[in-house]
C-alpha cells in the first residue's frame, strides 16, 4: 500500500515550516534515509530524509508552502503499487469552474444571543466554498475583509474578483507599487519578534561606557592573534562582561513558564548572538560561554556566522539561548530599542563606538564610548536591577583586567 510520509516532529516546539527546496520529483526512485527536500523552519533549514525505499508516485507540496507537522509531503509507493487519483491532481490548481455554486450551510447563532441587534460573543465563521477560498488565495484577496453577497451572507468568486479590482484601482491611483511576499526567512523572524512583543512586558534603558582601556588591549593583541587565523572582535569582550554580570543578576539569564507561572532561571550561559545574513537576521547560540576563553569565543563566533550567512547553520546550534546580544553598530546605529529573543527575557543591544569628550578624573578627555541598550521583559525583574546589570557590564568593560578574574 503507498505510504504518505508526513512532516515528522521536528522537536524545540516547532509545528510547521516553508518547503524551501525539493531534491527528488514525482516519479524518482528513493533510497531509506535519502534526503528529499529542504524545510525552513523558525530555526534554521533543515534537511529531511525518506523514511522508507520507493518511487515518488506524488509530492503534495510546492515550493514556498507552509507544511504543518504530521501533513503529507508525499507519497512513496513501492514496487507495482499505484496511488488512487483525485478529481484535483496537480498541488495547488484550482478545481473545475463550478456550474452551480455551493450554498453554504448557515451557521447556529448562539442560543444566548436573544436581543436583535446583538452580536455573538464568538467569531462569525467565513462562509465561502473551496473553490472561492482557492480563487482569493490566488488573487491575494483576504476573506475575511470580504462582505458576501451570497445566500446567507457567503463570499461568491464575484465578491473576490470584485475587492481584488478594487484594490489594484486603488494602488494604481497612488502610484507603482511592488509586492515582496512574506515567506522563508523573513516569515520566521516577523512571526517571532511579533510573538516576543505580544508575549512580554519589554522596557528598554541605555547607558555610556568608555571602552578606551579595553580598545588598546584589542588593538595591542589584534595583530598577534590575526596571525592565529583569528578575527578578534569585540563581541567575545562583551559576552564574557555580560557573563560576569548575569552571575550576580541570574533574573536576567532566564525565562517564564507561561502555564506554571513560574520564572526559571537558568543556570548556564548560552549566548544568542544577532548574524545579518542576505535572507534577514539569524541568532546562532554560543554554548557554555562561561567555560570558553576570548580566543574560543572569537573563533565560535567567526564559525557560526559563516555557517549562518551560508544557510549551512544546524538547527541545534539556533536554539537553546539564555541572553542574546545584537551588534547593530557595525553598521552605524548609536542606541535603540532591541527585541527580545524569545523566549529570554533580555537582550543587549551595542551601538558604534565612537571619539567622544568625556570627564575623566575631572578633566574633560576624548575618549572611546559605547552606546549600550538593555530590553528586559518586566514581568521577570524591575528597572533596579537591570540598571545594576547594565551598570556592572559598563564596569568590566571599562575595566577589561576584571574579565580575567574569576569572581567567587
Amino acid at each position: 500500500m503507498p505510504y504518505d510520509f508526513v512532516l515528522p516532529d521536528l522537536g524545540e516546539g516547532i509545528t510547521e515550516g516553508e518547503i524551501r527546496r525539493w531534491l527528488v520529483k514525482e516519479g524518482d526512485a528513493v533510497e531509506e534515509h535519502q534526503t528529499v527536500l529542504e524545510i525552513e523552519t523558525d530555526k534554521a533549514v533543515v534537511e529531511v530524509p525518506s523514511p522508507k525505499k520507493g518511487r515518488v508516485i506524488k509530492i503534495h507540496k510546492e515550493i514556498a508552502d507552509i507544511a504543518k507537522v504530521g501533513e503529507a509531503l508525499m507519497t512513496i509507493a513501492e514496487a507495482g503499487e499505484t496511488v488512487e487519483e483525485k478529481p484535483v491532481s496537480v498541488v495547488g490548481a484550482l478545481p473545475k469552474e463550478e456550474t452551480v455554486e455551493e450554498k453554504p450551510k448557515e451557521k447556529e447563532r448562539p442560543k444566548s444571543v436573544s436581543v436583535v441587534g446583538v452580536l455573538p460573543e464568538e467569531e462569525e465563521e467565513i462562509l465561502a466554498t473551496p473553490a472561492v477560498r482557492a480563487l482569493a488565495k490566488e488573487l491575494g484577496v483576504k476573506l475575511e475583509s470580504i462582505r458576501g453577497s451570497g445566500p446567507g451572507g457567503s463570499i461568491t468568486k464575484d465578491d473576490v474578483t470584485e475587492t481584488s479590482e478594487k484594490g489594484k484601482k486603488a494602488e494604481a491611483e497612488l502610484g507603482d507599487i511592488e509586492r515582496i511576499p512574506i515567506k522563508g526567512l523573513r516569515r520566521t523572524i516577523a512571526k517571532n519578534l511579533t510573538l516576543a512583543q505580544k508575549t512580554t512586558a519589554f522596557v528598554t534603558g541605555m547607558d555610556e561606557a568608555d571602552i578606551t582601556e579595553l580598545w588598546n588591549l584589542r588593538e595591542k593583541e589584534k595583530k598577534t592573534i590575526q596571525g592565529k587565523g583569528i578575527h578578534l572582535t569585540f563581541l567575545p569582550f562583551f559576552i564574557k562582561a555580560i557573563q560576569h554580570a548575569l552571575t550576580e543578576h541570574p533574573l536576567l539569564n532566564a525565562s517564564v513558564d507561561e502555564a506554571r507561572e513560574e520564572i526559571i532561571i537558568k543556570k548556564y550561559y548560552n549566548f544568542g548572538v544577532a548574524v545579518d545574513t542576505p535572507d534577514g537576521l539569524m541568532v546562532p547560540v554560543i554554548k557554555n560561554a562561561d567555560k570558553k576563553t576570548i580566543l574560543e569565543l572569537a573563533t565560535e563566533i567567526q564559525e557560526l556566522s559563516v555557517k549562518a550567512r551560508e544557510r549551512k547553520i544546524k538547527l541545534e546550534e539556533m536554539k537553546g539561548s539564555t541572553f542574546t546580544i545584537t551588534n547593530y553598530g557595525h553598521f552605524g546605529g548609536t542606541f535603540a530599542t532591541p527585541i527580545i529573543n524569545y523566549p529570554d527575557v533580555a537582550i543587549l543591544g551595542t551601538g558604534k563606538i565612537s571619539d567622544k569628550p568625556w570627564v575623566k578624573d575631572g578633566k574633560i578627555v576624548i575618549r572611546k564610548i559605547l552606546p549600550l541598550s538593555l530590553t528586559f521583559d518586566h514581568r521577570v525583574t524591575d528597572g533596579v536591577d537591570s540598571a545594576k546589570f547594565l551598570s556592572k557590564v559598563i564596569q568590566y568593560l571599562e575595566d577589561p583586567a576584571l574579565l580575567f578574574i574569576e569572581s567567587a
